[in-house]
């Protein structure tokens, strides 16, 4: 068997309906991204038989360093049967030699095989013999397994949630936690909508991503970041942007009939001599009253405010093979009663389950459970959607270099770690002085 660089087609093609290891991030469309926006070199290679059949193949993603050095990634690679040892040896004794003609200090992998699940229902299923023997078998062919991080300290999210859609809808949402059942229903009687975006409605989407990102105090990317991606995986696959929306004239028109409702309700009551019943009645309709009254009010100066159409939710999913993964979430500050974003998750997942695809994978949560992670309330909202708990193997090194490598993955981050503290200090003394 021998290793090739592969027509991208065929690369493609062989990665797109792999049974086991398809993975949007092993695409020829991510290996386009990354080199247009990313500045890495993608490599397509593939390990063809004497039949000329490609048996395993894997994207591999070259970042260049100084002294003529690198380093290769394959991103939740490599797309081959990984209880096939022999097959496993063959392939990382081949791209191993690939990778020291490229001078690389290392290769890193991150295959998404699942180390342990925990069912919606709280049932949890151990590692198999089977895994562990892999996992044994990849530090004998030379990986070094990176440990079992708990949180985003690695290149792909080691936890995550998945829906098996093998499932019929009505089991999905049964699954649901009772109030993400609460939530899209109340959102469903607010007539809020969601449809299928377009190319043109990538700026809204930056929008609500620059907020949601500035809530969590951080910025991932720009606007041309996101429009290249849709473009690239629209070429052969799908990359679907869901906008979950808001009507103010429809919001108004349910609020004013609630309003109407309550007041008839005032009405019926006896005037005089009210019972101790009554007059809790009548204090509790009196407060809901004033609640639909502040509302009007809001609503009527968001309206001027925002117009009268609002997207409140733009999410992004990836379909590529026989999976989707929630990729990009954006929401609104605004109107988070009105529980849009529930509502979006829904139509997706009823969009995915429809496209007959067997995963919807919520591309990433946390291990670290405790209270004081900042993280947890993103977990505890993905968990409400009743997926199944993913815990993945995790990150392995074949390190090819092993000084550089030290110096690489060790030192180089100490350094940078000093400097990053050095111009704080430096900046704080900068501003206490312009204070004096």
């Amino acid at each position: 068997m021998q290793l090739k660089e592969l027509d991208i087609e065929k690369f493609d093609q062989f990665v797109r309906n792999h049974k086991l290891k398809s993975h949007f991030l092993q695409s020829a469309a991510w290996g386009k991204l990354s080199k247009k926006k990313r500045h890495l070199t993608p490599y397509y290679l593939g390990l063809v038989d004497d039949k000329d059949q490609i048996v395993a193949a894997t994207l591999l993603l070259q970042k260049k360093l100084p002294l003529g050095l690198c380093y290769l990634y394959a991103p939740r690679g490599y797309v081959i049967d990984f209880y096939d040892h022999d097959l496993l040896e063959e392939f990382t004794k081949q791209v191993v030699k690939f990778a020291k003609e490229k001078k690389a200090i290392y290769l890193k992998i991150d295959p998404d095989i699942i180390w342990q699940k925990t069912q919606y229902n709280g049932t949890i299923i151990e590692v198999e013999k089977q895994k562990k023997e892999l996992y044994n078998h990849l530090q004998k062919l030379g990986y070094r397994h990176l440990g079992f991080t708990k949180n985003f300290e690695t290149s792909q999210p080691r936890y995550t949630f998945r829906i098996d859609l093998h499932q019929s809808m009505e089991e999905i949402e049964e699954h649901f936690s009772k109030t993400t059942k609460q939530r899209i229903n109340k959102s469903l009687k607010l007539k809020t909508t969601v449809k299928i975006g377009n190319y043109d409605d990538l700026t809204t989407f930056f929008e609500l991503m620059m907020l949601t990102e500035d809530r969590k105090n951080f910025v991932s990317y720009q606007l041309d970041y996101y429009q290249e991606l849709y473009k690239l995986f629209n070429e052969k696959d799908k990359a679907i942007l869901f906008l979950g929306q808001v009507n103010m004239d429809d919001m108004l028109e349910i609020i004013k009939q609630n309003k109407e409702d309550i007041e008839k309700q005032l009405e019926s009551l006896p005037k005089e001599n009210l019972s101790k019943s009554n007059k809790n009645k009548q204090k509790e309709l009196n407060k809901q009253l004033e609640k639909l009254n502040k509302d009007i009010t809001k609503y009527q100066d968001i309206k001027e405010k925002y117009g009268n159409e609002i997207t409140l939710s733009a999410h992004m999913i990836i379909e590529y093979g026989n999976k989707a993964w929630v990729l990009y979430a954006g929401n609104h500050n605004i109107l988070t009663e009105t529980y849009t974003n529930y509502h979006t998750y829904y139509e997706h997942l009823k969009y995915c389950k429809n496209e007959k695809l067997d995963i919807y994978d919520q591309f990433g949560t946390i291990g670290d459970l405790s209270k004081d992670n900042p993280r947890l309330g993103l977990h505890e909202f993905k968990k409400k959607f009743g997926g199944d708990y993913i815990e993945f193997m995790g990150e392995f090194d074949y390190v090819i270099k092993p000084f550089f490598y030290f110096v690489f993955t060790k030192l180089v981050p100490i350094y940078r770690n000093m400097v990053k503290k050095r111009k704080k200090k430096e900046l704080k003394h900068e501003v206490s002085t312009v204070k004096k």
